[in-house]
C-alpha cells in the first residue's frame, strides 16, 4: 500500500508538471524567435534519444549539484528527471496537437481584436486539448510504468518495496506476481476513466 501510494503520488507530479511544462515548450518551440525554438529542438532530441535511466541517474546526482538552493532529497531528484522527460515528450504532443487545430480559427479569433496570447489560450488550446487527449492519457500511462525505474534510487514505489520484502522474505516470485497485478490494475483502471473522459468531452464538443 505504501509502495501504490508513492507510486501515485510520483506519477501525478511528473504527469501534471510535466503536461504544464511541455505546454511551455511547446507554445516557445512555435514562437518566432527561432533560437528559442533550437534551443528546445535540442532539449527533446537530447530527451528522447537517451535512455531514461541514465537521465534519472543524471537527474538523481547532477541536479542537487546544480540547484544546491532547493536542497533536493532523493525523491525530488527523480521527480525532476522525470517531469524533464515528461515534457519533452508531451511538449510534441502539445505541438501536433496545436497545429492540427484549423489555421483558420486563428485567423477568425485574431480579426476579432484578440491577440496572439489570448487566441492560443481561449481558442487553440481547448481544441488541441480535445484531439491530443489520448495521447496524454498514454503518457499519464507509461509514466505509471516508468516510475518501477526509479526503484534504482530507493524513493519507496512499488518496486522499492519489492526490494525491500524480498530482502526479508528471500522469495521474489509471489511477489513479482503481485507487483505485476497492482500495477495491471492501476493501469486498467486509468485507461478506462480516461476512456470515459474522452468520451464525456466528445459528448459536449
Amino acid at each position: 500500500v505504501e509502495g501504490v501510494g508513492t507510486t501515485l503520488i510520483l506519477s501525478l507530479i511528473t504527469v501534471s508538471c510535466g503536461a504544464v511544462l511541455g505546454a511551455l515548450l511547446a507554445i516557445l518551440k512555435m514562437s518566432k524567435f527561432k533560437p528559442i525554438g533550437w534551443i528546445i529542438t535540442a532539449f527533446v532530441e537530447v530527451v528522447r534519444g537517451t535512455p531514461l535511466l541514465l537521465q534519472l541517474y543524471i537527474g538523481y546526482f547532477l541536479l542537487p549539484e546544480l540547484l544546491p538552493f532547493l536542497e533536493l532529497n532523493e525523491f525530488w531528484s527523480v521527480a525532476l528527471a522525470l517531469i524533464l522527460n515528461s515534457a519533452a515528450y508531451v511538449s510534441e504532443i502539445i505541438r501536433s496537437g496545436i497545429e492540427a487545430v484549423d489555421k483558420g480559427q486563428t485567423e477568425a479569433a485574431r480579426s476579432l481584436g484578440l491577440n496572439s496570447t489570448t487566441t492560443m489560450i481561449q481558442i487553440v488550446l481547448p481544441q488541441a486539448i480535445k484531439n491530443i487527449l489520448p495521447a496524454l492519457g498514454n503518457e499519464f500511462i507509461t509514466i505509471i510504468k516508468e516510475t518501477s525505474l526509479a526503484s534504482t534510487f530507493f524513493i519507496g514505489e512499488l518496486m522499492t518495496q519489492y526490494h525491500i520484502i524480498v530482502g526479508k522474505t528471500h522469495n521474489s516470485l509471489p511477489i513479482l506476481m503481485i507487483i505485476g497485478i497492482i500495477y495491471f490494475i492501476l493501469n486498467f483502471v486509468l485507461s478506462k476513466a480516461l476512456g470515459v473522459f474522452e468520451r464525456r468531452m466528445k459528448a459536449h464538443a
